[in-house]
């Protein structure tokens, strides 16, 4: 595709300057709003239309090629948003008489609900490696990571780039950076803490590099662990524990919030935990479990 003119190139990077100055979204959001709106004010300039004369019609045909080039309904979600948010700027600066994307709706997209782990499978998955090596190298790394994913319900993310200055263990708490580096403290239990402790103390100094810094969880070279090289963690002990559920990292906070509500913990307060701007995100978890539901109904109702 051709690239649409200079004026608007500007204009682009001005918005995701705001973006990220203002809206405070991380590099990877705004890789991927450059990516999404570069593909569409390059399908504008082929079609000779300057953004500020778009029209709702010409976003819609643009939505459909995108749906006819076989992008995933939450790919063209995401695309709308973008196009959406970026007219809106575009009126708000006066670049723009009119905002074509405002009744511009998304589509409903599927729900789908995240694989979550009983109590007991958790407990297998946190055990699988002291059964795997018990005296093994990385056994240590491998079980404080595990026990930190479910104890705090933190994301892949959040986890690989834990520093020592964000632990407070002696407080009970971590501090976690999620998306857009929005911080918040996360309490930690003690079963966690013990085994945090243990690593830190007996492993990863024999572990670091001069790629080390500050980061705790490392991986054999002594850097930074990576999502992948996580996630295949993780994997491996699903298959030692036994699981034929699909696991990854997210699993452990999808089980953490679980837990947590079905054992009565406050909506808002989980929503604080997982670092959810909106309870909305939050809510999904009371969805998942409908045994659970239905034993509670059954236990306290008076005609349960």
């Amino acid at each position: 595709m051709a690239e649409p003119d200079a004026p608007w190139r500007d204009a682009l990077e001005t918005f995701l300057n705001y973006l990220t100055l203002e809206r405070n979204f991380s590099a990877n959001t705004r890789a991927s709003y450059l990516n999404d709106l570069g593909r569409y004010l390059a399908w504008l300039h082929e079609g000779g239309v300057k953004p500020g004369e778009a029209a709702p019609g010409d976003i819609r045909k643009f939505i459909q090629e995108l749906h006819d080039i076989g992008l995933e309904a939450s790919s063209v979600a995401r695309n709308i948003s973008a196009i959406r948010s970026f007219h809106k700027f575009l009126l708000t600066e006066r670049l723009a008489a009119m905002n074509p994307a405002e009744n511009i709706h998304q589509p409903k997209l599927a729900r789908y609900l995240p694989a979550v782990l009983t109590v007991e499978e958790m407990t297998l998955l946190l055990d699988a490696p002291l059964r795997r090596h018990p005296t093994g190298k990385f056994m240590l790394r491998d079980k404080a990571m595990l026990e930190f994913f479910y104890a705090t319900g933190v994301r892949v993310s959040e986890l690989i780039d834990l520093s020592r200055l964000n632990l407070h263990m002696d407080d009970g708490f971590v501090r976690v950076f999620g998306k857009g580096s929005k911080e918040r403290l996360v309490p930690i239990g003690q079963t966690a803490i013990s085994w945090m402790k243990r690593y830190l103390d007996e492993l990863r100094p024999a572990m670091t590099s001069a790629a080390s810094y500050d980061t705790i969880f490392l991986n054999s070279r002594g850097g930074k662990l990576s999502r992948m090289g996580t996630w295949n963690i993780v994997r491996q002990y699903a298959i030692i524990a036994g699981i034929e559920k699909p696991i990854s990292p997210h699993t452990f906070r999808h089980s953490f919030a679980t837990h947590l509500l079905e054992g009565g913990a406050d909506l808002r307060v989980v929503q604080e935990m997982l670092g959810h701007s909106s309870i909305i995100a939050t809510q999904i978890y009371t969805h998942i479990d409908r045994s659970f539901i239905k034993e509670v109904h059954r236990s306290f109702h008076p005609r349960g």
